[in-house]
């Protein structure tokens, strides 16, 4: 049996990478929500309410308790943020090199390789029990959740109810809503402690409630499956437990860059003029958790460079505006320089240079567009 850990696209989950979650690093505690942005807090709708009435009736057919009803729907509402964030999703695309740049910043490769150095021991076990590559666990966690750093802090009985009420996925969420309750019913976590993304994605490494149900394991013993905690135990066994349960192969490398050593497998080039990558059967079990290229190449390379590889020997070719990675550096760095802000000179355009090249275009009486170019560049000289 296989299951897609999301069967919806939530993108690049801990990117935020993790655009899906919460506002800055998950609590796990009551009052959460108290942190969270206005429209992420409960609102009065009345619709919402009358939907839950009805909801609960349906819930108490598929075995959901009165008791555990009353317990998931206390303090529970109507998150206006999460429709709006629903149906703001866009189809925007960054290119692999931009995409590698975020997945493996020098920031992320450093608390990977101290994350991986702090709980060898676990993910040595987990490699021993599943057959996963503990790097690959690693760089799981690290994309999803940057290492526990972005759990998300919106309560997941909150998020699924109001995109459940809110119809566009009315089905799915209903059952996302179902699954959750489920999982407190089983006493796996208290609802004051089920907190995650504002689309319902759970714990270290980022687990729907159904794909919870169907694959997280209780490593530690006490008797609960807990993703959710400071302890990332149960959580980075589940994802072990899932990527062998949906076709990882035991001791074959999930692929490498075209060249010696590269494992044998099928070619893949994501990014023309780009680089070109062998991957293998684990490549595809890697895409059942979330189904992209990229994110599967940039588990791969984050899970390469943590064991000590080094950056891809191939390169890019310029982008849409004629920039390489170095010419996007250097344009970050001279804005700078002149006192704007760039959020950092990785070489990845983002709101924050967009907002600095408008300003320096401003200041200069020039046209504002916002957009990185050749000319700008020479006139940043």
């Amino acid at each position: 049996m296989t299951h897609s850990r999301r069967a919806f696209a939530l993108g690049l989950a801990a990117f935020g990478l993790a655009g899906c979650a919460g506002a800055g690093t998950s609590s796990n505690a009551a009052g959460a929500s108290a942190g969270l942005p206005a429209d992420l807090r409960p609102t009065r709708n009345a619709g919402y309410d009358r939907w839950v009435a009805s909801f609960q009736t349906r819930a108490r057919a598929q075995g959901i308790s009165a008791q555990t009803l009353r317990a998931g729907f206390q303090g529970a509402g109507f998150l206006p943020g999460v429709v709006t964030r629903d149906r703001n999703q866009t189809e925007f695309k960054r290119t692999l090199e931009d995409y590698l740049s975020i997945a493996v910043s020098d920031e992320r490769l450093r608390k990977g390789r101290a994350a991986f150095q702090r709980h060898q021991g676990t993910l040595a076990d987990l490699e021993r029990q599943y057959g996963v590559d503990r790097e690959i666990i690693t760089a799981i966690w690290g994309l999803e959740s940057f290492f526990g750093e972005r759990r998300g802090d919106v309560p997941v009985i909150s998020a699924t109810s109001t995109l459940a009420y809110d119809g566009r996925r009315a089905a799915f969420f209903e059952k996302q809503l179902i699954a959750a309750l489920k999982i407190l019913q089983r006493g796996d976590v208290p609802a004051r402690k089920m907190t995650g993304s504002w689309a319902g994605a759970m714990g270290h490494t980022q687990f729907i409630p159904t794909s919870y149900q169907a694959f997280a394991v209780d490593h530690n013993g006490d008797g609960r499956r807990d993703i959710w905690s400071e302890d990332p135990t149960d959580a980075l066994a589940s994802t072990a437990a899932y990527l062998a349960r949906n076709g990882w192969k035991r001791g074959v490398k999930w692929g490498g860059e075209q060249g010696a050593g590269a494992p044998s497998g099928r070619a893949l080039q994501p990014q023309a003029g780009g680089p070109t990558f062998i991957v293998t059967q684990n490549f595809r079990a890697l895409k059942r958790y979330n189904n992209s290229d990229a994110y599967a190449i940039g588990v791969g390379h984050l899970a390469d460079r943590i064991a000590g590889a080094g950056p891809l020997r191939g390169t890019f070719p310029p982008d849409a505006n004629g920039l390489t990675k170095a010419d996007r550096i250097s344009l970050q760095k001279r804005l700078t320089a002149r006192g704007h802000d760039t959020g950092g000179a990785d070489g990845v355009i983002g709101p924050k240079t967009r907002d600095a090249i408008r300003a320096f275009q401003t200041q200069q009486g020039i046209s504002v567009t916002g957009q990185p170019s050749v000319s700008l560049l020479s006139q940043l000289r």
